[in-house]
């Protein structure tokens, strides 16, 4: 009986280490997919975190630098202007310092942006992805040169408006004799 008994708890004890031993490798054969999923997927987001050197060299790079210069420069010589004209009032040069200095500010985003999207380790991107944020960021500083340039014609217009009526005003008073 006690030889039986022996013979059943080692049939017992030998079909529990066989059920640990299946229950043991099926979970490491889950965790090693699950690994070797992680790996994949983690291999593919840091893939998307470097940056492809042709899209560093994608024209509208250098697009955008380049109207971002002609922003600042547009802005800086027409505002010099409009100050030094004498035919805007206080209020009305530092409206027009308001204006170029939030048309400034966003175009300094454009560039943080620019910068984050060709920089590796910024944004998790595929190079499509990348492409399309850079040319969006080109279509929206394209939109502020247009702005800007009709901003500036605008306060054209209006300074060579006001430096004709001063002329009239001038010749009224020297036909008049009121000098």
């Amino acid at each position: 009986m006690l030889q039986q008994r022996d013979g059943q708890l080692k049939g017992i004890l030998s079909d529990m280490k066989r059920g640990y031993e299946i229950i043991t490798g099926g979970y490491n054969a889950v965790r090693n997919l699950t690994k070797g999923n992680f790996s994949l997927h983690e291999t593919f987001m840091d893939g998307l975190m470097l940056v492809n050197p042709e899209i560093r060299k994608y024209h509208r790079v250098g697009d955008i630098v380049r109207v971002q210069k002609d922003i600042v420069r547009e802005y800086k010589a027409a505002f010099d202007r409009f100050r030094r004209s004498g035919h805007f009032t206080e209020a009305e040069i530092n409206y027009l310092a308001s204006v170029y200095r939030q048309l400034f500010e966003a175009s300094l985003k454009n560039l943080d942006e620019l910068l984050m999207v060709t920089t590796a380790s910024t944004l998790r991107m595929s190079d499509d992805e990348r492409l399309t944020a850079i040319d969006r960021i080109f279509e929206d500083v394209e939109d502020k040169l247009q702005f800007l340039r009709h901003f500036n014609r605008e306060g054209s217009l209006m300074a060579l408006q006001r430096e004709k009526e001063k002329q009239e005003i001038e010749s009224l008073k020297h036909i008049y004799g009121n000098k």
